[in-house]
């Protein structure tokens, strides 16, 4: 889904909608506080948000990943694989779709292995027979099935935590003060329009940017189409970048594309004379025979203090 205007602010269909919103985090506590966390015998640190909808958190993931294998450890990744219709299996990009293992393990498996469970500690437990020696959890946060010794909480810094309010009603998966009582460290992804590392400064605070990769086509006239939570945010570093966007196409966030779809835009990017850009979380669901026609805005995180972020890291 893309995330509604609405969660923003507080207003009247974010009021009709707060009592399903009280529900929603309710049933979220008493789903962690009624389960027992299993522990594996390697570290796991997750990354996670209090938000639905995107906060960076697929590049932040990518990132510890990279600043983990810079330090001499070989970190997997476990994911629920969102969209995907294999369990308990290790990634292979060569071998498997988006529509078998998710998008998101796709792209995470670019930078290091990746096990597809809903079982979190199943996976983690694949993760260890295979040679991992920490587990990166990505997203999972609120998922009580697998002991967490580190977990970062990923905000974006010009969305925040919205209207404060649970879902339906706001963004927040579960109560800002019980996500926060559980976390070890916060990370900011852009600039930091509502102040967070003050309100949040009794946890350490690293601060990143989301960096476009310089892009290859000397074309400057652009469609740009993305499903993420936020895509706004893409079309923004396209713009930074020099594009002169024609037209944005927006899609739910973890969309599977028809091929009726992308030849749509191949059509009209080819009447435009337009290049035809979307982000590498969409270009993995696209099909092989088809990839020629899109290009990818390649994105990393900068971070502020990184050596400080390295130290912090090998504690665990």
């Amino acid at each position: 889904m893309k995330t509604p205007g609405f969660w923003q602010d507080k207003n009247l269909v974010s009021d009709l909608l707060l009592p399903f919103g009280i529900i929603y985090n309710l049933v979220t506590r008493l789903n962690i506080l009624f389960s027992k966390p299993r522990k594996t015998d390697r570290p796991v640190i997750c990354i996670g948000n209090l938000t639905a909808g995107g906060t960076g958190k697929t590049p932040v993931a990518v990132s510890l990943a990279a600043i983990l294998q810079k330090l001499g450890r070989k970190p997997f990744f476990v994911s629920r694989g969102y969209g995907g219709t294999l369990k308990n299996v290790i990634v292979d990009p060569q071998k498997h779709s988006a529509a078998e293992v998710g998008d998101e393990p796709l792209l995470l498996s670019r930078q290091a292995p990746v096990v597809v469970n809903p079982d979190r500690y199943a996976a983690a437990q694949k993760a260890v027979t295979a040679g991992a020696d920490i587990i990166l959890m990505d997203d999972g946060f609120q998922n009580p099935g697998l002991h967490k010794d580190l977990s970062f909480l990923v905000f974006d810094g010009g969305f925040g935590y919205g209207n404060g309010r649970g879902i339906p009603a706001g963004p927040l998966r579960e109560s800002l003060h019980d996500g926060l009582k559980r976390a070890q460290a916060v990370i900011i992804i852009g600039k930091d329009r509502h102040n967070l590392a003050q309100k949040f400064s009794f946890l350490p605070i690293f601060k990143g940017t989301v960096t476009a990769q310089k892009p290859s086509s000397a074309n400057r006239r652009a469609i740009a189409f993305a499903g993420i939570g936020r895509p706004q945010k893409f079309y923004d570093s396209m713009k930074e970048q020099g594009f002169e966007l024609l037209k944005t196409v927006d899609f739910p966030d973890h969309h599977q594309y028809s091929a009726e779809e992308l030849n749509l835009l191949i059509k009209e990017a080819d009447q435009h004379q337009a290049a035809l850009y979307t982000t590498a979380k969409d270009f993995v669901k696209i099909p092989a025979e088809l990839q020629k026609h899109f290009q990818v805005l390649e994105i990393e995180i900068r971070w502020e203090k990184q050596d400080e972020l390295e130290k912090f890291l090998k504690r665990i």
